[in-house]
């Protein structure tokens, strides 16, 4: 092995280990393929996920984001011209854009015609809005952050000929929602009536026993309401749950959950 006897030929030795570029973000995955952070197997959840709309529930949500932009605009000026700061709710409405409102009416039109089956690619979105791909990748971004749009990634599993499963992304799902955050803008003439207290009281019994259930469920429970059985991620692991509750749920004793 040469001996390096200079700083100079050190540096240079060294110097192609610095030059590297960063990793875009996004990693890849051992098989070749592109696999997204956070994503779920295509058909194991969107019977839980989407949500259909009420009847109105669209129009009241695409009203709410253009006064919400309307009520940005004037919080931009209003504060450049008294030289105040902006709260952190403020900052988040003052984000939000034409393109970003026009993205998610766009949204609503398939949530009202598909019961809330929303799940258009970028160049779909880009092709029915006249916007740039790009424009739409902001526009989604900017609802996220305010809560106008929750988005689920998702990816499918392909047949690549190889000894190990192999996958790629699909189109992402999509939720629209109403939050707080754009409900404090509107005008008193369009704020929701808040609901009755004993229908909060009812509702809040209700997400108790929820929890409650679920806690006290088998495995094979857990995976039947998370999973769909018919997805070969739903069969694999309601197997390994059975398994599970064999080895360790005795008859007549308590579910896994209360033991652990």
């Amino acid at each position: 092995m040469p001996v390096l006897n200079s700083f100079g030929e050190i540096a240079a030795r060294l110097a192609p280990a610095f030059d590297r570029k960063p990793k875009r973000p996004g990693a890849v995955h051992r098989t070749g393929q592109p696999v997204r952070r956070n994503s779920k197997e295509a058909g194991t959840f969107e019977d839980q996920y989407f949500r259909k709309p009420e009847v109105g529930e669209t129009d009241r949500t695409l009203n709410a984001a253009r006064h919400a932009l309307d009520a940005g605009r004037k919080l931009r000026r209003d504060a450049r011209k008294a030289g105040t700061k902006l709260s952190v709710a403020e900052r988040l409405i003052t984000q939000l854009t034409a393109g970003a409102v026009r993205v998610l009416e766009e949204m609503l039109t398939f949530a009202r015609k598909n019961a809330g089956r929303v799940y258009p690619s970028y160049d779909r979105l880009a092709k029915d809005t006249g916007l740039g791909r790009q424009t739409v990748r902001r526009a989604i971004t900017i609802l996220e952050a305010i809560g106008l749009l929750e988005r689920q990634r998702r990816f499918v599993m392909v047949p690549g000929g190889g000894p190990k499963p192999q996958y790629r992304q699909t189109s992402n799902v999509y939720r629209t929602s109403l939050p707080a955050l754009v409900r404090r803008f509107l005008p008193k003439s369009l704020r929701p009536i808040p609901i009755p207290a004993d229908e909060a009281h009812r509702q809040q019994e209700d997400v108790c026993e929820t929890a409650a259930m679920r806690k006290a469920a088998t495995c094979e429970q857990q995976v039947a309401f998370a999973f769909d059985q018919n997805s070969p991620l739903g069969r694999e692991l309601h197997r390994l749950a059975l398994r599970v509750d064999e080895r360790e749920c005795h008859f007549g004793s308590e579910p896994l959950p209360n033991s652990l």
